[in-house]
């Protein structure tokens, strides 16, 4: 007689007792990325691990262009199977949301599309390697907005159709930027000024303003040092790395939005177009009338 095919020996084989491996999730970890990660380390796929774990699964997909949702009771489930507090996977997935039903609501799970500008994309090799012990390099996180460079291990996934991180040693002012950006993250206003202060150079970028000689002699460094750029695909270069390439001078504009004055006065825009010219280096800097920084300079709250 035949044998049964592997897959299908695996399907049937029972779940591991819960607590036999215990699996840590990331901080800001995708669902999905982290639910992969615990089926690797009971040798089973996804499916595989749910169907085994009692929870059923709709739809299909695969990160980062799809999500997967749990049921706070498959959720409790695979904290069971985890071998951690149903309250650490809720800190620490940012997917996992707890509606406050209980035990008695059914195991699901379900995938679903997630716009690109709320897709995960691919945390540092080094620190998913040291996190899981050496299981894994691969996870996908979803990034907080005050986290886009590694520095130690001077990485970044600066968009989600990056299928591998970049390397970022060859321009050191990122790491710099970085740590700025922490110091951003404890002012008052500071995520409004970054998102404002993101939008203005993401506009100046694509219309080729202001920083343009500079900008484009970073890209060509990142290009240089990750030929993965050249071959992602439809998506170029030029915007695959475009957060990262206007990262030292987003933080810049973010940390002088954050810190300006309520009232400028009866003109609001000419004592901080003077400081944030020098902020970002440049000894000329008069954008005009229609220019993002300026249409912000006089609605700002």
């Amino acid at each position: 007689m035949a044998s049964a095919p592997v897959a299908g020996a695996w399907a049937q084989l029972p779940l591991p007792a819960p607590g036999v491996f215990r699996v840590r999730p990331l901080a800001f970890e995708a669902t999905a990325s982290y639910l992969q990660r615990l089926a690797g380390a009971y040798r089973l796929t996804l499916p595989q691990l749910l169907d085994s774990a009692g929870i059923t699964v709709h739809g299909h997909g695969t990160s980062p262009a799809a999500g997967l949702d749990l049921s706070p009771t498959a959720a409790r489930r695979v904290a069971a199977v985890a071998r951690v507090r149903p309250d650490v996977l809720t800190r620490a997935l940012p997917g996992l949301l707890q509606d406050g039903t209980t035990d008695a609501g059914p195991a699901t799970a379900r995938w679903g599309p997630v716009e690109r500008r709320h897709q995960a994309v691919r945390a540092c090799t080094m620190c998913v390697r040291h996190h899981s012990h050496g299981a894994t390099c691969t996870a996908w996180v979803h990034r907080p907005w005050h986290r886009l460079v590694c520095w130690r291990h001077q990485q970044a996934a600066p968009d989600p159709r990056l299928t591998s991180t970049l390397r970022t040693g060859a321009v050191p002012e990122l790491a710099t930027a970085h740590h700025s950006h922490q110091r951003l993250q404890r002012h008052p206003r500071g995520a409004s000024a970054w998102m404002a202060a993101r939008a203005i150079t993401t506009r100046w970028y694509d219309h080729q303003q202001h920083l343009t000689h500079r900008w484009h002699h970073r890209l060509h460094q990142l290009v240089a040092g990750n030929p993965q750029l050249r071959r992602a695909g439809n998506a170029s270069a030029v915007l695959l790395a475009r957060d990262l390439v206007t990262y030292p001078e987003t933080v810049a504009l973010a940390r002088t939005l954050a810190t300006l004055p309520h009232h400028l006065g009866a003109c609001p825009t000419r004592v901080p177009l003077g400081l944030i010219g020098h902020r970002l280096g440049l000894d000329r800097f008069s954008p005009a009338p229609s220019d993002p920084l300026h249409t912000y300079l006089r609605s700002r709250p």
